[in-house]
């Protein structure tokens, strides 16, 4: 089943998050990493907010694990972030 995962990072930039993207070798409007569906990223009062939906919440654990929690303390995120997740009822994919 699809999951939502919403990451806040507070302390982080949007600087530090586009030092990620390169560290993971994705870019901005391009391909996702396997299984990620969807991703966008916003600044907000107290660091930025990551939401994604991925095909399995296993598929965004194994990946968080592996570049996610690795790559941000690489850059200087002060923390890890607090998760949010959300059984996907339904989504849909580019037009």
């Amino acid at each position: 089943m699809p999951v939502a995962v919403v990451m806040d990072f507070e302390g982080a930039t949007l600087d530090q998050y586009d030092q990620v993207l390169e560290k993971m070798g994705l870019t901005p409007g391009g391909p996702g990493p396997h299984g990620a569906l969807f991703h966008w990223v916003t600044a907000t009062e107290d660091g930025i907010r990551v939401t994604d939906v991925w095909e399995t919440q296993a598929q965004f654990e194994q990946f968080a694990q592996e570049q996610i929690g690795p790559f941000t303390q690489e850059v200087g995120f002060e923390a890890p972030p607090e998760l949010t997740y959300h059984d996907v009822h339904s989504h849909f994919t580019a037009g």
